[in-house]
């Protein structure tokens, strides 16, 4: 943390012309209740509110947009909106009471718990929809490393469902780029880098006959022409 709060600052009183977005990860990783209190005090305990414009969410994810409901947890059991189509959750979060089951309820939720947790500070938002144009595309939500089916979600914008919200969807992480290698590499030899949740179920690669991916960066041919097929990009 005192790595980003050095970071933030050093720019911070440098200039006034940049607009700075704080990762926040996911709906899926910090979107339920508690994970976004602790994430709220984190945040106030380095004090860069002042500094930053907002959050960027779903960096390098795969988590969809959805439509944006009318509250934050409106589809959370006790609220009986499972059946709104803004509640589409194939990630099953919301019956884990996880209220972020989407990229635009998880910016509704980060707008609500910092502008009342900090003083001040309303932030807004920026979406990485590089990747996320597929909603039910896993088996199982967790998994992160180049999704099988995915595809490129909607080009960037600063049109989006909630200008006052969300400043832009961009494609912070260029589609095209691997998440990481598959324990044997496309030339042959074995990834001294291998992560084992690249070798899950709905990771490319894991399944016979399918190219193995390269390393985290590097251009991966298939992922590519995967993602441009699966495009949902309006």
């Amino acid at each position: 943390t005192e790595g980003i709060r050095y970071a933030v600052m050093s720019i911070g009183q440098a200039t006034t012309s940049v607009a700075m977005y704080l990762d926040a990860g996911h709906g899926g990783w910090l979107g339920w209740k508690n994970n976004m209190a602790d994430f709220v005090q984190t945040v106030k305990g380095l004090g860069i509110h002042q500094y930053l414009r907002g959050f960027a969410s779903n960096v390098a994810g795969y988590q969809a947009l959805g439509e944006m409901c009318d509250e934050y947890d409106w589809c959370l059991p006790m609220n009986g909106h499972a059946a709104d189509s803004c509640c589409y959750d194939p990630c099953g979060l919301n019956s884990e009471w996880n209220p972020s089951q989407n990229e635009h309820n998880y910016a509704l939720h980060l707008r609500k718990a910092f502008s009342e947790g900090i003083e001040g500070f309303v932030p807004h938002m920026i979406i990485d929809t590089g990747r996320n144009g597929v909603a039910n595309e896993r088996k199982d939500c967790a998994n992160w490393c180049n999704i099988r089916d995915a595809g490129v979600g909607k080009r960037p914008t600063t049109e989006t469902a909630d200008p006052d919200l969300i400043d832009a969807y961009f494609w912070l992480k260029t589609p095209g780029e691997s998440d990481g290698c598959t324990e044997e590499l496309p030339g042959g030899g074995s990834c001294a880098r291998f992560d084992r949740d690249c070798g899950s179920v709905d990771s490319l690669g894991s399944r016979p006959g399918e190219p193995r991916a390269p390393e985290a960066g590097a251009w991966f041919d298939f992922q590519i022409k995967m993602l441009a097929k699966n495009a949902k990009m309006d």
